[in-house]
């Protein structure tokens, strides 16, 4: 491939310095090579983004939600220390906790809200949840039995106008039954915490409070909803919640946060799947592009392909030289496109708040996404098969206009020479 390569090379060089009618071939060159750039940048930036919202998704409701968890089939999970037990004893566990979780009703004044209530043991929940770290007012251990205390998320205290100190009075929906009708069972809490995950739908919706305290509103005396449980590796999580329930009895079974939430996750792989499929679009046209252009250069390089032959250059020599032209468009396409497109994905959360700030706008808003801010997870895996991609796509482009150059008839192009 020396000559060929040799050739190519002199082409491209010769094309960037041409005058007069080359001038457009080398724009339409240009142009080819930084729609290639622009497209490959746009694929590194969206599926990085992509790639850091499932990774920021996942972090946050499993910060709240658990790994797996061991419930009942049917009302409370009575003998839950056995149970726990039982969790603990698996080498793939880090840590286990029991809880209560219940709908109820705040209110506050006229102010009222829905929520989910959970009891929860503070030293155990600190090591299978992240509430301890994102605590904004209080601490989880102020959570103690009999004190009737609650830690309310961000928004749901926001939407109440409480504030650390006040009562709120929590109404559980299962009531005392009385002759006249189903009185709820009321009970006021005072306010000691309140935490922000950073996911809306947590923020909003959940209230923390010990659990003894909601094992007596909730009448449910020494039951538990489940068994919260904390992975080595939450990606084990399925074949663990497998074995796992192979230890219990049939009235007990193990759920996993791959089922639980599979819903979320998948949307978010399958939007990745669609976009990356969108953009190579742009790819693709950039690099068909490539075909004008050279289709151009083999009508204005006749002459020379006729004189090359004569000389002795076969059809595969001549096909391979317009093949090394487009590849090295190409290739200088990609470079650009990776240069910008890592760079901008490695700086996403420093051009993004710049752009809301210029302009005025939120790109993510609290109240219709899971989280507030555009997160960036750059994975070379992904860098690399958008390299191979647009490189692949690019060759095929050239294959047709190098085909043409071989084909030239030499006394054909030289007769008006």
């Amino acid at each position: 491939m020396r000559f060929e390569l040799l050739v190519g090379l002199r082409y491209v060089r010769a094309r960037r310095r041409a005058a007069g009618g080359n001038r457009f071939i080398s724009f339409i060159s240009m142009v080819s090579m930084l729609g290639i750039a622009l497209g490959v940048a746009a694929l590194i930036v969206v599926l990085s983004v992509m790639n850091g919202f499932q990774r920021e998704l996942r972090t946050r409701i499993l910060g709240v939600a658990a790994h797996a968890q061991v419930v009942a089939y049917e009302g409370d999970l009575q003998d839950w220390p056995a149970a726990a037990k039982i969790a603990a004893a698996h080498p793939g566990v880090k840590a286990v906790a029991p809880y209560v979780q219940q709908q109820g009703m705040l209110a506050l004044g006229e102010s009222v809200r829905g929520a989910v209530v959970r009891g929860v043991l503070p030293a155990d929940e600190d090591r299978v949840a992240d509430f301890a770290k994102n605590m904004k007012t209080g601490h989880l251990e102020d959570l103690k039995p009999g004190e009737f205390g609650i830690i309310l998320g961000s928004e749901l205290a926001r939407s109440l106008g409480v504030m650390p100190g006040q009562k709120v009075t929590v109404i559980a929906p299962t009531g005392l039954v009385t002759p006249a009708a189903l009185l709820p069972r009321l009970k006021q809490f005072t306010v000691v915490g309140i935490f922000e995950i950073g996911m809306y739908e947590y923020d909003v919706s959940l209230a923390l409070i010990h659990m003894k305290d909601a094992q007596t509103l909730y009448r449910m005396g020494d039951g538990v909803t489940g068994v919260r449980i904390a992975l080595d590796d939450m990606f084990t999580a399925p074949r663990i919640a497998r074995e796992l329930s192979r230890e219990y009895d049939s009235s007990i079974g193990v759920t996993d946060w791959t089922r639980a939430h599979a819903n979320f996750f998948r949307a978010v792989q399958i939007e990745k799947n669609v976009m990356f499929i969108i953009l190579s679009l742009i790819v693709a046209v950039a690099a068909f592009n490539i075909v004008s252009t050279l289709v151009m250069a083999v009508q204005d390089k006749r002459a020379d392909i006729a004189i090359l032959r004569t000389l002795g250059a076969s059809p595969p020599s001549i096909m391979a030289i317009f093949v090394v032209q487009g590849a090295l468009l190409g290739l200088a396409g990609l470079g650009l496109g990776v240069a910008g497109g890592v760079a901008l994905a490695l700086n996403i959360d420093v051009v993004v708040p710049a752009i809301e700030r210029t302009f005025g706008i939120q790109f993510l808003s609290k109240d219709v996404y899971f989280i507030s801010e555009l997160p960036s997870q750059l994975l070379w895996s992904d860098v690399g098969t958008i390299v191979v991609f647009a490189f692949v796509i690019t060759l095929v482009a050239a294959l047709y206009p190098s085909w043409r150059a071989a084909r030239v008839n030499p006394a054909e192009a030289l007769r008006y020479e």
